[in-house]
């Protein structure tokens, strides 16, 4: 992108491209084998526990023998990409273009049996190797249950 051999100056091909001329000289830092082994432990606890959060997270690897501070478990796992699991706030609200679907039995009346049928699907669980994810199917008219 940036080429120091260039004729025109640094600065120049910074600006023509449109970033800043600092971020043209930075060079990332490699992750340390210590952060990475961390990294892989949080990724472990999180896919056990999706609801902790770095408190938590924290608590964890202590009792693992780990010395890391919360706030470390924070940066971590926002450069990992993960989060807690938690309830969000307005919850409730339909997402703005979400289409709603008209209920069509509305004005049907079931007078026999086998006449209407609906079935619901329940993911539980995140599921790895070890355990792979598990479904539960129900059928609302019949009250049956199994898992798939």
């Amino acid at each position: 992108m940036i080429d120091p051999t260039a004729r025109l100056s640094v600065s120049r091909q910074a600006i023509v491209l449109g970033i800043s001329r600092g971020s043209a000289y930075y060079q990332p830092r490699p992750v340390s084998p210590a952060d990475l082994k961390l990294m892989h432990r949080i990724d472990k606890l999180h896919t056990a526990f999706p609801f902790a959060g770095s408190r938590m997270l924290q608590g964890l690897l202590v009792q693992e023998r780990f010395k890391v501070g919360r706030l470390h478990v924070a940066t971590l796992m926002k450069r990992m990409g993960i989060e807690a699991l938690y309830r969000k706030p307005n919850t409730s609200k339909p997402a703005p273009g979400h289409k709603i679907h008209p209920y069509l039995l509305r004005k049907l009346s079931v007078t026999r049996p086998n006449q209407v049928w609906a079935m619901d699907m329940y993911d539980l669980g995140q599921g790895d190797e070890a355990n792979p994810r598990l479904y539960l199917r129900r059928s609302i008219y019949s009250g049956e249950k199994d898992a798939v």
